[in-house]
């Protein structure tokens, strides 16, 4: 069986991914014949060997194959062998992912018409305000149309930042109702995001100066310091899991799948989380931790918690 996972929304398109991996490891309990390759460096002879292999376990394969449309030579030497790969009683599963999908792609054109294929496009409008409502309420929160609508105003309609922010609104709500002012509070658009970045850069370096002016600037132009709190909390949590996942694991992918973060957070945080060790992403993610329960009850002000914690990185 051949199945074609493919489109812009990264997001639910991961998901399905997931959910068929999920499925897969079910049934079949050893997970020895589960496989995945990278296919935009694949050799399709090496490709050929490891999916040949037998295994002592009597169990369908299911081969995950990443990336393979910008494989010319691959692509060549895999529709060369289609029936022989149609006739075969194992999955392979090609994704996509972001990739632009041209209409002429031999490939793709194969896999549409002799596979099970779903193009996950963005979504928007009510489709996508539904999806919002619909994630509040998997986290026994809800929230108003007017609020759904400031979300994605601020957000926009990447799911995955949406996800972020629905967590973040939930647990800083405790499951009540989630109000414009939340929105307000703890959500702003991406720019921020990008100064957030490089924040954590200048503390990075050690440079607490620069790092303690940037957050100043955005208490100066009227952010809250509850939402630059979570930011922080959220990078460093980011770091923290990529860090001790690296440790491990080199392959990006490879951490992007077991941690379910999106492969750009991974890339983009990956040169971060080298510049600091496991032990002092630990120490910082605890004094976080301490700052914000000092915040939420009252023991300390919210621009002062700030300063005293990047003063303390």
């Amino acid at each position: 069986m051949l199945i074609f996972l493919f489109g812009p929304d990264t997001y639910r398109s991961r998901q399905k991914l997931n959910e068929i991996i999920s499925h897969y490891k079910k049934i079949h309990k050893s997970g020895l014949n589960l496989r995945f390759f990278d296919g935009e460096q694949l050799d399709f002879q090496d490709f050929q060997e490891k999916t040949r292999a037998v295994s002592m376990f009597a169990e369908k394969k299911l081969i995950v194959l990443e990336n393979a449309l910008k494989n010319k030579l691959f692509k060549e030497n895999f529709l060369a062998n289609a029936k022989k790969f149609l006739k075969s009683d194992d999955v392979i599963l090609f994704y996509e992912g972001a990739n632009e999908v041209p209409a002429n792609d031999s490939l793709a054109r194969f896999l549409k018409k002799s596979g099970k294929s779903q193009e996950f496009k963005l979504l928007d409008g009510q489709k996508l305000k539904n999806w919002v409502k619909k994630e509040f309420s998997n986290y026994g929160a809800e929230a108003d149309p007017a609020v759904l609508a400031r979300l994605i105003e601020f957000v926009g309609e990447d799911l995955w930042q949406l996800s972020n922010e629905i967590k973040k609104l939930v647990s800083y709500k405790n499951k009540k109702k989630i109000t414009l002012e939340d929105i307000e509070l703890l959500v702003k658009p991406k720019a921020a995001e990008a100064d957030i970045f490089k924040t954590i850069d200048f503390l990075a370096l050690r440079d607490k100066k620069q790092a303690l002016k940037l957050i100043h600037r955005h208490l100066e132009k009227g952010d809250h310091p509850l939402y630059l709190l979570s930011m922080i909390n959220f990078q460093f949590r980011n770091l923290l899991i990529i860090k001790d996942l690296s440790q491990k694991y080199q392959s990006p992918y490879a951490i992007s799948k077991i941690a379910k973060l999106h492969p750009y957070i991974v890339k983009k945080n990956y040169p971060q989380a080298q510049k600091f060790t496991a032990p002092e992403l630990k120490k910082i993610y605890q004094k976080i931790f301490e700052v914000d329960v000092c915040v939420k009850t009252g023991k300390m002000e919210p621009e002062v918690a700030l300063d005293l914690l990047i003063a303390s990185i």
